[in-house]
């Protein structure tokens, strides 16, 4: 059987243009398969923060995974604003990332966003926790959360407690506390919390939910004594301590520290990178230096770390209502 060239060069023409047709239909799978063919921008926290420092120690092991330069652009400032629309707005094809704490708080205290954590980011992993520890003035007369309750209870409304300002971390685990316990404590905000720590130790208020790196020194030295974790389980961070959920089951309030693409970012980079930054976060030096700065390691699924989002605006949500607190 002879074909003609004419016939052969049609059937090639054809081949042609169905192999484009099919892979203008499949751009993710074409994408995935080179990713990442360039330089990776993480987007983070300002210089300094907890945030920042943490992202930048996994930096090194994911450039070294990827084969790709991982780059931190800081872009700090309005609670995270900046960096969330940042990123929303980067092409969804995983060159641009986000590491940072606890942003879906932001869209319950306002109501002036122009992004929707849920729709417009795509979670890759929870990458770390860190619990707050409940301390008290030493002059409390208190050695137990059940004691504490007990007193708020007794002296309604005379007990403060220090927060970093209005929707902080510090605030809003406190105002959970005192939903689930019932009592009326009143909140005393500062500057950030290291004035409220400040104003803790010199009895200007009596109590404070603090990050555990920050409160232990003061509470080795006598100045501030511990009561419990936040964390709905003990934490190896201090493990002498109960937790609040031993006394008042369900509470739980630990910031978390999550890593993100654009929506619409390829499922197949954002399952290779889920897969690596968990390989980085597990290695013993990331585990040694995240204990060392007061956080435990996680590397969740990204639906799991979506699941514990919609978790905390639900609980949060109700407790910041309740309390009508905005911030704008």
């Amino acid at each position: 059987m002879v074909i003609s060239g004419d016939i052969m060069q049609g059937a090639r023409i054809d081949a042609w243009i169905i192999a484009a047709v099919i892979a203008g239909f499949c751009p993710a799978s074409a994408h995935s398969q080179d990713y990442p063919s360039r330089p990776i921008r993480i987007i983070s926290a300002e210089p300094g923060g907890s945030g920042d420092r943490l992202t930048r120690m996994v930096v090194p092991g994911l450039t070294s995974r990827l084969g790709q330069q991982v780059i931190v652009d800081n872009r700090g400032g309005a609670s995270g604003i900046i960096a969330v629309e940042t990123v929303v707005k980067a092409p969804a094809d995983g060159y641009t990332l986000l590491s940072y704490g606890s942003i879906w708080i932001l869209p319950l205290l306002r109501d002036d966003l122009s992004y929707d954590v849920l729709k417009d980011l795509a979670p890759i992993t929870l990458k770390a926790t860190s619990p707050n520890v409940l301390v008290v003035h030493p002059s409390l007369p208190v050695k137990s959360v059940k004691d504490l309750i007990a007193l708020s209870k007794a002296r309604s409304g005379e007990i403060s407690y220090g927060t970093g300002g209005m929707g902080s971390s510090s605030h809003l685990t406190a105002e959970l506390f005192k939903s689930m316990a019932g009592i009326r404590i009143t909140g005393v905000p500062y500057k950030g919390f290291g004035q409220a720590l400040t104003a803790l130790v010199g009895g200007e208020v009596q109590m404070a939910f603090g990050s555990a790196g920050s409160a232990a020194p003061l509470v080795k030295s006598g100045r501030l004594r511990a009561l419990a974790v936040t964390s709905a389980k003990p934490t190896p961070l201090a493990p002498d301590l109960p937790t609040i959920a031993a006394t008042l089951p369900g509470y739980e309030s630990v910031y978390m520290l999550g890593v993100f693409a654009p929506a619409r970012t390829p499922p197949a980079v954002i399952n290779r990178l889920n897969q690596e930054i968990i390989r980085v976060l597990q290695t013993a030096e990331i585990k040694e230096r995240f204990f060392n700065a007061g956080v435990d390691v996680v590397g969740s699924t990204p639906q799991e770390l979506r699941s514990a989002m919609e978790s905390e605006m639900a609980k949060l949500g109700k407790v910041i209502r309740d309390a009508g607190i905005r911030l704008n």
